[in-house]
């Protein structure tokens, strides 16, 4: 099973990514569940949305606490919520930023983690340009499916198309295949370690 975590805050479309991702998976055959865990229901408060997928049926309903990949949509919970509680090196970690990880104060990451799982990737930038609006979760999710291989972008594209409706919903495709992109431009597509 491939257990994700997704951080961010409310109104960042956290429940969606982690929807989107679940029928994507379910769409190229696989089992996969989604479903959120969040405090006070208000815009800005830190949300936690959680997506397993298995070739097999998952018997798990509680949250994931030890992630395969960890994508966090808000780079300002990273020192505030625990957000890598639960990883490990080989877990996949995507932060929306602009800046390196050093920046963040994440570059003990860098050498704790294995080469290659762990990447910074400019998602709002990128979803402003191709949505008009700050919403990265269609960009972590491109990046998702190029650095973890679970599931394809086709899937993704397809599943985007049915949540979103026309012109909404080519814009969130181009949002993904631009993170998609991006993995694949800083030469990290499923690194093996």
């Amino acid at each position: 099973m491939f257990a994700i975590r997704i951080h961010g805050r409310g109104g960042q479309g956290v429940v969606t990514a982690a929807e989107v991702l679940s029928v994507a998976a379910f769409d190229e055959g696989k089992h996969a569940q989604a479903f959120p865990t969040f405090g006070s229901e208000r815009t800005g408060a830190p949300v936690t949305a959680f997506c397993r997928i298995d070739e097999a049926p998952i018997r798990a309903h509680d949250p994931v606490t030890a992630a395969d990949a960890v994508l966090v949509q808000d780079p300002t919970l990273l020192h505030g919520v625990p957000v890598l509680d639960g990883t490990n090196p080989q877990t996949f970690v995507l932060v929306n930023s602009s800046r390196q990880l050093d920046q963040l104060g994440l570059d003990a990451l860098v050498t704790d983690f294995f080469p290659g799982r762990v990447l910074t990737i400019p998602a709002t930038e990128l979803a402003r340009t191709h949505l008009g609006r700050p919403l990265p979760g269609p960009v972590l999710l491109g990046a998702f499916a190029a650095l973890t291989d679970q599931i394809g972008l086709d899937a993704l594209s397809a599943a985007l198309r049915q949540r979103f409706d026309g012109a909404s919903g080519e814009a969130n495709v181009a949002a993904a295949a631009a993170g998609y992109q991006a993995v694949l431009e800083l030469g990290r597509r499923h690194v093996d370690a």
